[in-house]
This record gives C-alpha cells, sequence and structure tokens, in this order.
C-alpha cells in the first residue's frame, strides 16, 4: 500500500498544531503556583521542561508536546512530531530517557498501518538519541495529533534555563527560520517537492547534539524555537532585566519562506506573536515586511538559541559545523534599553 500523501486531508485542513497566543499562555499559567523543596523548575518563567531533583547529582526533566500532521508521509511525520517533542529535553541540557506515545487517530478515514508509520516514525528518531519508548495513549479524534511526553536526566547544578544570560552574552541560532511559514505553504500546495524535501529535513533534524555542544561551551543559557517564535522566545531570554540585540542580517532563514511571506502566506500564530510583542521589540530600521514577519513565525521543531560568552562563539560555531549544524551568532545581550529586544 502506498501510504504517501494519506495524511493530506489533515495537512490541508490544519497544518501545524494552533497554540495557545503567548498572551493567553501567561494569562492561565500565572494562576498556578507549584513548589516543592526538590522542584527546580516549575511554571515560572515559560520554561521549555520542568526539572525534579532526584539526588545530589541527578534531576529528572520532564515535557510534552504533540502536533498535527506538517506533511503528507506519516513516518516523515512522526519523525518530526517526535524531534519537537524531545527538543524540549535538549533545551534543558538533559539526556533523553524514555518517552510515552501520545495518540490522536481518526481511524474511520485511516489505516492502522498510517498509525503504525508514525509511531515508526517517532521510535526512529527516539533511537538516534537513545532514548527509549516506552508506552502510550491513544484516543479516537477527528483531527489527528501525535507528539510525546518525554523524560530525560541532568545535573541538578548543569541545567540550562532560558532566562538566565549575561551581559555582554553573544546568541547562537541552531536551524533556520521560516518553518511556519512554510507549512502553511505545504498547506496551499505552494512549494516544489525539492523545497519540500528541505524543509522536511529541517523539521526531523534533533537538536541533540546542538545541546551537547552548548554544554561543551558551558552554555549560560538555552531555548528552543518554538510556538513562540524567534522573537518571542529571546524575550523570554531577556526576563524583562537585559536586552537582546539582534543583528537581523545575520538570522538564517529560508529564502523560499520570505517569497511567501511577501504573498501572505503566513500562520495566525505568526501574527499573534507579532500582536505580543509589539510594546518588547524595537525595529531600529526598516528590514522589510517579510524578515520582520519570518522573526515572529511561530516555528516547529526549530533549533536552539544558545547564550554563551562571546569569547567561545567563534569555536562553538566550527565545532557546530563540524557535526553538520549551519550554526550562526544572531544577537548580543546588553544593558537594559527602552525595549526587551532590538532589531538591528
Amino acid at each position: 500500500m502506498n501510504i504517501d500523501a494519506k495524511l493530506t486531508k489533515y495537512v490541508r485542513a490544519s497544518g501545524c498544531a494552533a497554540k495557545l497566543s503567548p498572551g493567553s499562555l501567561s494569562a492561565v499559567t500565572c494562576r498556578l503556583v507549584s513548589f516543592h523543596k526538590d522542584l527546580i523548575v516549575g511554571f515560572e518563567g515559560n520554561e521549555d521542561a520542568g526539572v525534579y531533583k532526584i539526588s545530589d547529582t541527578l534531576a529528572m526533566v520532564q515535557t510534552v508536546d504533540f502536533i498535527t500532521p506538517v506533511v503528507d508521509d506519516p513516518f516523515i511525520y512522526g519523525q518530526i512530531a517526535a524531534a519537537n517533542s524531545l527538543s524540549d529535553v535538549f533545551a534543558m541540557g538533559g539526556e533523553a530517557k524514555t518517552a510515552l506515545n501520545i495518540v490522536g487517530f481518526d481511524a474511520k478515514h485511516h489505516t492502522s498501518e498510517i498509525l503504525g508509520e508514525i509511531l515508526r516514525g517517532g521510535q526512529s528518531k527516539a533511537e538516534e538519541c537513545g532514548a527509549v519508548i516506552v508506552g502510550g495513549h491513544t484516543i479516537e479524534t477527528p483531527e489527528m495529533i501525535y507528539g510525546l511526553s518525554c523524560t530525560g536526566f541532568v545535573h541538578p547544578e548543569r541545567v540550562l534555563r532560558n532566562n538566565t544570560v549575561q551581559e555582554g552574552d553573544v546568541i547562537i541560532l541552531t536551524k533556520p527560520l521560516g518553518m511556519g511559514i512554510l507549512i502553511t505553504a505545504i498547506k496551499g500546495d505552494l512549494l516544489d517537492m525539492p523545497t519540500m524535501k528541505r524543509v522536511a529535513e529541517n523539521l526531523c533534524a534533533l537538536n541533540y547534539q546542538a545541546s551537547l555542544i552548548a554544554r561543551e561551551f558551558e552554555a549560560h543559557a538555552c531555548t528552543d524555537v518554538t510556538g513562540f517564535g524567534f522573537l518571542g522566545h529571546l524575550q523570554e531570554m531577556s526576563a524583562g532585566r537585559l536586552t537582546i540585540s539582534v543583528n537581523a542580517d545575520a538570522v538564517p532563514f529560508f529564502a523560499e519562506a520570505e517569497g511567501m511571506a511577501e504573498m501572505g502566506i503566513i500562520p495566525e500564530g505568526t501574527y499573534a506573536n507579532k500582536e505580543y510583542l509589539q510594546t518588547k521589540v524595537r525595529f531600529c530600521r526598516d528590514i522589510g515586511f517579510a524578515k520582520e514577519m519570518i522573526l515572529f513565525d511561530a516555528q516547529t521543531s526549530g533549533g536552539l538559541l544558545i547564550a554563551l560568552k562571546a569569547s567561545s562563539a567563534d569555536d562553538m560555531i566550527r565545532r557546530c559545523a563540524d557535526m553538520g549544524i549551519a550554526a550562526a551568532c544572531v544577537a548580543e545581550v546588553i544593558a537594559k534599553t527602552d525595549a526587551d529586544i532590538v532589531v538591528k
């Protein structure tokens, strides 16, 4: 049976799952309080995962994420969803160990073979980073979803937070931007096959090696670029106490995303990000509508943003290149100005 294009109904209808806007999410989580003497990371700070101390040398990292189909091939969809879920463990500096499948499946319109391919794709990504899928839960839903609930481990004193940047740091980005726009373009049959293949390869790529390199260079902070977009996650890194100055010309992105954005092929979440950040981001020059929207673009399975001392940046970028990671230095951390983020 040819399984290619069997998820078309869902890709065309929804693309990636729409997340709550940053403002809506903050309004909910600010009412939740989690406290325990061994809880290292909880709700505060919109961190990528929770971290719970088990002993003086071991802490548990926990996270969960799932998405609707973003490509037609179920195996690749499973890979993308798993890479997206596992990324939160890597962003905290952790090693992924186990995962549980989370599945919403339309058994009325799709065969069990398709579900098997989705799960096989997810398992391939877990195995790539040494994690083990130990089970999961499946329900029948009209809109298909797949993702992982992941558990990892990290030393309690080596947790990478998203808001511990230091003045003078530079910030490295490990994947190009534009995924939200390009996924929207895939929904509309607007991309050719070679471009779709490059987009899929980017989405499937794990952030595991980039996380190992961040730890090797004693990164001060780290997060991954997902639904809140490049500028949204940088704003979280600033923590409102410092300013992050972005070099717009240095930010890597898919050239095709610029063309799609100029055509208005932009996901709703990207507009929501821009609206939320309008008082927190200042553009020092006109970079053009398309590039501006790419900086706000809601990503799926984006790269890591890694803050480290400036003297280590070149060595880290070379180390990433040796591992096939096209990392770029995109910003620096400066004293607080009138905005959390300035784009130059």
